[in-house]
């Protein structure tokens, strides 16, 4: 064999092995930008080489061992043959030669250009590579086993502990990075990240912060007389009101709209003698603590849609329904029945106009803010925490990238506040006195 020919012949062997090379890059790009998502509903539909793909994705680090080992074996081989055609065809100054082309050949073919188009078709060569990359991944495993127990005996020392384990909460916090990705200007894709947020976090929120307070639960006293609490309860728009004796705290049942109904058609409109509390269904306690998930969960297992809730000390708190929940999801649902209270009145210069008993959790869903509610579950409870103190109209307060204007407050509950988000979430906290008050 003649010089020229091994010259070509070890050219020809070059250029297999940066193709080697683009394969190994391309391949191992591919199986990890790859939707798994998409992959998992591909092999539930019956793809085969989608449960191939996710079968070598669960095994990651002996994946990327695996064709790391094979891209380093053809790229030093490839640059040794390299070096070994230069230095016979120029002398020493070959190694300088050899060591620049090969660094360029890689780069660019062996490297940017494979990875870059797996990154534009990751799903589709995944798909086609993952055959062949099984193939290889098992012929190299017993090499990979050995350089894995290598390296996590080395880091060991230094308290460094490898784990392949993902714990749910590692895949909870993928899911929410997904969904903040679901974004656009269509007002339906909006709407839907809102509801896709609300679902995951049905398990943080307890029900004492999405409670209809005490204050505003229409109840039935049965210390008064039938005639007034029948008119009451046909006055109401709810269909399920508790009822109590001598204190609100002391509920002995909850009636429905229907079964008083049908009570009083069967007595012919006539309700002196009808006993209010035989009608009603037994209470069902719930504690403040309870999270939306599980109550939701409870709901469904008891077919009941209206629950009491009270606090550690058993007072009664409010009450819960299974609406509130959903609402929770979806937003607020009004029917025929319900009184339109927003609470919430956007002004022409960017503010807000917001009832004290607006919560949280609300706002930060329909207006996209991102108040805090570890501490309170009002905007009204979300001042009075920052504030230290119970403001008095025309205070100003600015936290958290908002200002907040006081203005109104009965007793010691604030009851309405302009809330005007800033340029700037750096502000920091300030406030500022009415002008009678910073006269004094």
């Amino acid at each position: 064999m003649t010089e020229t020919t091994e010259l070509i012949l070890t050219g020809c062997a070059i250029l297999a092995l940066l193709v080697m090379s683009a394969f190994f890059s391309g391949s191992e790009t591919a199986l990890t930008a790859t939707s798994r998502a998409r992959l998992h509903q591909s092999a539930r539909q019956g793809n085969k080489r989608a449960e191939l793909v996710l079968a070598l994705i669960e095994q990651k680090d002996r994946l990327i061992g695996g064709i790391l080992l094979g891209n380093n074996l053809v790229n030093i081989l490839a640059s040794a043959l390299a070096t070994s055609m230069l230095l016979r065809l120029v002398g020493e100054t070959g190694v300088v030669y050899a060591t620049l082309l090969m660094t360029m050949l890689v780069l660019i073919f062996a490297e940017v250009l494979p990875k870059t188009y797996a990154l534009a078709h990751s799903e589709k060569l995944a798909l086609a590579v993952a055959p062949a990359v099984r193939v290889i991944v098992g012929l190299f495993s017993p090499i990979v086993i050995a350089v894995q127990f290598i390296v996590r005996a080395t880091l060991k020392p230094f308290g460094v502990e490898i784990s392949n384990e993902i714990t749910p909460e590692v895949h909870e916090e993928e899911l929410r990075g997904a969904i903040e990705l679901h974004e656009g200007e269509d007002p339906e894709i909006q709407k839907e990240r809102v509801m896709l947020r609300s679902i995951l976090e049905l398990d943080d929120v307890e029900v004492g912060e999405i409670m209809t307070h005490r204050r505003n639960v229409v109840m039935l006293d049965l210390g008064k007389s039938v005639d007034e609490n029948v008119d009451a309860a046909l006055d109401s728009p709810y269909t399920r009101l508790p009822l109590y004796t001598e204190d609100m705290d002391n509920i002995v049942g909850v009636l429905h709209a229907k079964a008083l109904l049908r009570a009083v058609r069967a007595r012919a409109g006539r309700v002196e003698d009808l006993d209010l509390a035989a009608l009603a269904s037994d209470p069902w306690f719930i504690p403040d603590s309870t999270s939306l998930l599980d109550q939701l969960e409870e709901f469904k297992k008891r077919r009941e849609h209206f629950a009491l809730v009270i606090d550690e000390y058993g007072a009664f708190m409010g009450i819960v329904t299974l609406e509130d929940i959903l609402e929770e999801i979806v937003g607020d649902i009004d029917d025929e029945t319900d009184v339109s209270m927003p609470g919430v009145r956007p002004q022409a210069d960017g503010s807000f106009v917001i009832d004290g008993t607006v919560t949280l959790r609300d706002l930060n869903r329909d207006l996209e803010w991102d108040l805090p509610d570890d501490d309170a579950s009002t905007i009204a409870g979300l001042v009075l925490h920052e504030a230290r103190l119970i403001p008095e109209p025309g205070q100003s307060f600015v936290f958290h990238g908002f200002r907040f204007d006081i203005l109104r407050r009965q007793r010691n509950q604030i009851t309405a506040l302009k809330v005007t988000p800033m340029e700037s979430a750096d502000e920091k906290p300030s406030l500022t006195l009415p002008s009678d008050r910073a006269a004094e």
